[in-house]
């Protein structure tokens, strides 16, 4: 372990002191972010062993109640540029200010939201699928793991206090007792009990799967509750809810929400266009997406990291430390998401046969998916970017960069190459790299202009 961590310093150029700082936030979140992926591979799993009306209503449910959730999202790195900037400026008194107002927002918006989407599940899942099988299915699945709206902006408030203190290990742990209840849970709620051949309890199908969901979620929330507050003598007496803490938190957490809900819609559209090619890309289109979501979470955690060192470092007035905390996660980052991207574009069929047998899907994914490894790198510096900007309180800026490249110029453009010029799979891909080249140069040359180190939060 140390060697590696020293070759990473060297490769890096980044001083051993300050990768174990980096790594210490980082590693925990992308921990974390795996066994997510791992639990979903599993319930997905789980779910097709019924039938294919019961994978694809879970499915349906899944993505729907995405979009819901990512209304609560923006709280986490609202929290955690807020916590960071106390921690940093040794307010540690202060540090429970944000925990408290994002527990109490949590509240106020996840509430009446899980009433307003249960009750219109039926018709919200309408938008997604005309079969009335997969409807019956989808509703109620995604009335059960919406039901549990309010507890998932809890651990998201939790997740960025404790990274925002420096100790997202807490984060981790808590996030691997529910990944391994919700798999439990699902399991007995989906197949029921069966002992020596003799069926006890039928269970409840693909129902059972959001039911697992929504009492891992439950019991998280409990946990996180337990820990920062019973356990942790830190925290026990500094209960304060602050108006002007609210209102900070307000004013960061909408933007990057939005940003988020965008992001997800924005998928949506891009899968649509995909299909206006054909239904073999879209089937390879969605496996090549997948990839890419699964190989930029080391990226999303260390730029998580990053948003927390920099936080400190301007909490402590120290802009050039904080300007140079960016620039030290991303020559991290890159190196290793330069190893991880090697197979992608040196064997694409050894990974996409992974994923399926398919030879015409296997050659249509090739060259697509030698271009998400070329240009991870540049995938990577946005992510970063991105992440620290929300950590310096950036998060107007962010939205702004966002919404005008991916709607105003991938989308529209995406169809052009795609659909329209005939270009296909691989144009929309090359398509892609551009944009994330662009981003990259555009939030480099933000950061290296360093306007973000005057933004109060």
């Amino acid at each position: 372990m140390q060697f590696s961590r020293l070759l990473l310093s060297r490769l890096s150029r980044v001083e051993l002191t300050r990768l174990n700082r980096i790594l210490i936030i980082g590693i925990p979140i992308i921990g974390s972010m795996l066994s997510q992926s791992i639990t979903n591979l599993i319930d997905a799993a789980m779910v097709g062993q019924l039938n294919d009306v019961a994978l694809a209503g879970v499915g349906i449910g899944s993505y729907a109640n995405f979009l819901c959730v990512s209304v609560m999202m923006g709280l986490s790195a609202a929290v955690q540029a807020i916590v960071s900037r106390h921690y940093g400026a040794r307010r540690h008194h202060r540090t429970t200010e944000p925990l408290f107002a994002g527990l109490f927002l949590t509240l106020l918006i996840g509430i009446p939201s899980t009433i307003l989407f249960i009750a219109f599940a039926e018709q919200y899942i309408g938008l997604y699928t005309n079969d009335a099988a997969v409807i019956a299915v989808a509703s109620e699945y995604f009335s059960w793991r919406t039901a549990a709206l309010t507890f998932v902006g809890m651990t998201f408030v939790f997740r960025g206090f404790w990274s925002g203190i420096g100790e997202s290990a807490v984060y981790l742990k808590i996030a691997l007792i529910m990944h391994l209840s919700n798999i439990v849970f699902s399991y007995f709620l989906i197949f029921g009990l069966t002992a020596f051949g003799t069926t006890y309890w039928e269970g409840f199908g693909a129902v059972g799967s959001g039911m697992g969901s929504a009492a891992s979620l439950v019991l998280a929330a409990g946990l996180f509750y337990w820990r920062t507050f019973a356990l942790d003598t830190r925290f026990r007496q500094l209960y304060h809810l602050s108006r002007k803490t609210i209102r900070q938190l307000v004013r960061l957490a909408i933007p990057n929400s939005v940003s988020q809900t965008l992001f997800a819609l924005g998928l949506s559209v891009l899968f649509w266009i995909i299909g206006l090619i054909g239904t073999q890309e879209q089937a390879i289109g969605h496996i090549l997406t997948q990839l890419s979501l699964l190989l930029i979470m080391p990226a999303v955690g260390l730029g998580i990291a990053g948003a927390s060192l920099v936080g400190h470092a301007l909490g402590a007035e120290e802009k050039e430390n904080a300007h140079r905390w960016g620039w030290d996660v991303l020559r991290v980052s890159v190196v290793i998401m330069a190893l991880l991207g090697l197979p992608m574009w040196i064997a694409p069929h050894a990974v996409l046969t992974i994923f399926t047998n398919d030879a015409a899907l296997i050659e249509l994914g090739t060259w697509p998916l030698r271009i998400l490894g070329f240009a991870i790198a540049f995938e990577v510096a946005s992510i970063i970017f991105n992440q620290t900007l929300l950590g310096a309180g950036a998060s107007k800026q962010v939205l702004k960069i966002n919404l005008v490249m991916q709607w105003a110029v991938f989308l529209p453009l995406a169809w052009v190459i795609g659909p329209y010029l005939g270009l296909g799979l691989t144009g929309i891909w090359i398509l892609q790299a551009c944009q994330r080249m662009a981003l990259a140069i555009i939030y480099g040359t933000i950061w290296s202009r360093k306007h973000w180190a005057h933004i109060k939060v």
